[in-house]
């Protein structure tokens, strides 16, 4: 009989990392749990870290005596007062959880800071379970130089679509990536009715319950402008050869057209748990993970094409990926102060885009004037690292909003390090 897959999931207290272990907790002979990972929700990691037995507890705010007692006091309850993990914490634990060898690392943790944590498991040879899909955007070049092939199993729906749906063909037989998007809470709608829009109305996404930042980026289509960036990267199709059509439903995930005229699509409930379990599982599938479609009920499916003017930010995100070095986390870290910065009730909706397309505009003249307009073709950490905090603060100019200390470093922040 084949041993358990050792598992680490960062971002255990989050969206990803709840399901994940929901996944693992019906399948037991399947997977163990080493090593988890959470940004500041001690308690809950405690309770998870009790329940599955992990090795290693990595937690990024608090201290080590506040994650030793939550996780003694859950013991306890559990009648296991014996239970001692190792427990890591501060800015660097989720890479520690990352590094611990584990067979798979299911990365789930929200933004660019993820990126050191996917490098870690990478250079441990764990095999990737990819839902972080900022790290690879954000060091597309380092991430793909330090990943071996089959490596990198993606976890976004869309991009799980795909690598389900290539199975039907051979690389050279595609002719096209077709994206689904949702078209979020605001489908429809024309650029000048958005003015108005309110960080609640923005959060009430039709399909799914994701974090603050995730379900925004969905609201605005940066999350999906971010996406084809992803599966550029992933797969190796040119931008041209990648589109985006609206489907509101959400049951087909993504799609693959071949050069014989055949599409395959993959279809699925609107929800995360097929994606997840084949990134702890890949290449086999498990049993019954989720309830397929129910084919004999009468339902309709539609499809739209992407409202470019009202949402421009796909478009923008295929400037930026063809641009590629380091304006990839341009893009982001922009895209994330002004997210907060519109939560805030700083800025209005329209404003998100808007001053991301600000910061990569004022980014082609600070780039030129320090590389005389060419990107360094050997992206480092620190490249990614120095142009995250640039865009950071260039984004905080533009908003008119306070500047961050000297100091900060996104990358390494343990703030929103979590699905919330």
């Amino acid at each position: 009989m084949t041993s358990p897959r050792s598992v680490a999931i960062l971002g255990s207290t989050g969206s990803i990392g709840t399901q994940a272990l929901d996944v693992v907790s019906r399948n037991s002979d399947r997977f163990r749990v080493t090593a988890l990972s959470a940004g500041s929700n001690i308690d809950l990691v405690a309770e998870q870290a009790v329940a599955f037995d992990v090795d290693l507890v990595a937690v990024a705010g608090g201290t080590a005596e506040q994650v030793a007692e939550a996780i003694a006091a859950h013991a306890a309850r559990a009648g296991r007062a014996a239970y001692r993990p190792q427990i890591v914490v501060g800015d660097e634990a989720a890479v520690t959880a990352a590094g611990s060898g584990a067979d798979v690392v299911l990365n789930g943790i929200t933004g660019a800071i993820g990126l050191r944590p996917t490098l870690a498991a990478l250079a441990q040879g764990s095999v990737l379970a990819l839902a972080n899909k900022e790290s690879l955007i954000v060091g597309g070049p380092l991430v793909k130089a330090a990943a071996k092939p089959g490596q990198i199993v993606p976890v976004d729906s869309e991009h799980s679509a795909i690598a389900q749906s290539l199975r039907g063909g051979r690389a050279e037989e595609v002719r096209r990536l077709v994206v689904t998007a949702s078209g979020g809470p605001f489908r429809g709608r024309s650029r000048e009715s958005l003015r108005e829009v309110t960080p609640d109305q923005a959060l009430a996404h039709p399909n799914f319950s994701m974090g603050r930042v995730i379900t925004t980026n969905s609201a605005t289509l940066v999350n999906k402008g971010l996406e084809v960036i992803e599966a550029h990267l992933l797969f190796d199709i040119p931008f041209d050869r990648i589109d985006v059509v609206v489907h509101p439903q959400q049951l087909i995930h993504s799609m693959v057209e071949f050069v014989d005229g055949s599409t395959i699509a993959q279809a699925g409930p609107p929800r995360m748990l097929v994606p997840i379990a084949l990134g702890l599982s890949w290449p086999e599938r498990l049993a019954d993970v989720d309830v397929p479609v129910d084919w004999t009920r009468a339902q309709t499916w539609e499809f739209e094409p992407l409202d470019d003017e009202a949402f421009p930010a796909v478009r923008l995100a295929r400037q930026v990926g063809e641009a590629a070095g380091t304006y990839p986390a341009v893009y982001n870290a922009a895209n994330e102060v002004a997210v907060d910065a519109f939560h805030e009730g700083r800025i209005g909706f329209l404003d998100i885009v808007d001053t991301i397309d600000r910061v990569v505009a004022d980014h082609a003249d600070h780039a030129n004037a320090l590389h005389g307009g060419i990107e360094s073709a050997t992206l480092s950490v620190e490249d990614v690292l120095r142009a995250d905090r640039w865009a950071r603060e260039q984004a905080r100019t533009v908003l008119g909003l306070p500047h961050a200390h000297q100091t900060d470093e996104p990358l390494t922040d343990a703030e929103g390090a979590l699905h919330r």
